[in-house]
């Protein structure tokens, strides 16, 4: 089965190149409202599902033992740039729990904002584990390994105590199996498992909702959208499409890009989720297909439509800052 077209790249008014994919949309009790392509294919949906990973966090308690503030619950769920408040508040999360930088697991990689960057290259400096995109995240497994008194140490592998919490969460909230013969290993060392973009769908659905979590989790899930829509600067960063999004959509949507061409939403009034994936993994194409849908099925007043049109076309530029070309949704 060959994937339909999703996004579109223009060069003049002529289609240079074209991004095909899959994508599903369903109602919290599995419903599929929309569907395109091959969704009962797994992917590995990366980054997209660190939400769900997030929910041990608080359903252990340790969120609230150690106090963690609203933009602390937001960069947990992040993948963001490396600025540097995402910095800071990683080490604050740390400190915390009583622990530090040399706890992170994660690796360290240049910030993907090239201010951040170029200031630390300026200072003559290298980045540290705290500038990873996933940084918060990881500041999140130690401080739930902290609070279930379990050793931090190795808290990336499958077997520890932490990487078993966020597995039963994932099949929890998505209903899909995590098997280990689906298993592979996350840029940031964490595993990762493939599984069907319905299943990805509807675990996004039900973060949004409730609807199928136990008392708790969907407490959780409450938790961490509400600290998502008041400080979505903390989970992508300056100009990113995550942080451009939910700063003018706020409680109405949470989103969260994955690597390779991943995107998974929520839009909670409507009590849909959102799963797609980009078969070239191109995360331009991804993005425009998540406006796309955001706009097709969230009703959006004048002014809001015209805020959230720059998003549905991204604009491409060359190096003399001339206009050449967009990227567009296609087929929806």
């Amino acid at each position: 089965m060959e994937n339909p077209v999703l996004a579109e790249v223009t060069r003049g008014n002529t289609v240079e190149s074209r991004h095909r994919g899959s994508v599903i949309v369903v109602d919290a009790d599995g419903g599929v409202v929309f569907s395109a392509g091959d969704v009962e294919r797994p992917v590995f949906p990366r980054s997209a599902v660190k939400a769900i990973q997030a929910l041990p966090l608080f359903e252990s308690g340790a969120a609230d033992r150690y106090g963690l503030s609203e933009p602390e619950i937001a960069l947990a769920v992040a993948s963001h740039s490396g600025e540097p408040l995402h910095a800071e508040t990683s080490l604050a999360m740390l400190k915390k729990a009583g622990r530090d930088a040399g706890c992170l697991e994660c690796g360290a990689h240049w910030p993907m904002n090239e201010a951040a960057a170029r200031a630390i290259a300026r200072a003559g400096a290298e980045p540290s584990a705290l500038n990873n995109n996933c940084s918060g995240k990881h500041a999140g497994f130690v401080c739930l390994a902290c609070g279930l008194d379990e050793d931090p140490a190795g808290y990336v592998g499958a077997g520890h105590a932490v990487q078993q919490a966020v597995r039963g969460a994932l099949e929890g909230v998505t209903g899909a199996a995590h098997s280990s013969d689906r298993m592979g290993t996350d840029g940031c060392s964490i595993p990762s498992y493939a599984v069907p973009l319905k299943a990805l769908a509807l675990g996004f659905a039900r973060l949004g909702t409730g609807h199928g979590l136990g008392p708790e989790r969907a407490k959780a899930a409450a938790r961490i959208r509400k600290a998502v829509a008041a400080h979505p600067f903390m989970v992508a960063g300056t100009g990113r499409f995550d942080t451009r999004a939910m700063e003018q959509l706020r409680e109405r949507a949470f989103i969260k890009t994955g690597a390779e061409g991943v995107y998974c939403g929520s839009l909670p009034e409507l009590g849909y989720g959102i799963a797609l994936k980009c078969d070239d993994g191109a995360g331009r194409a991804a993005e425009v297909v998540m406006a796309a849908l955001i706009a097709r099925f969230l009703p959006l007043n004048e002014d809001e439509a015209t805020a959230f049109a720059p998003l549905r076309e991204s604009v491409l530029k060359n190096w003399n800052g001339i206009e050449v070309g967009r990227v567009r949704a296609a087929g929806l």
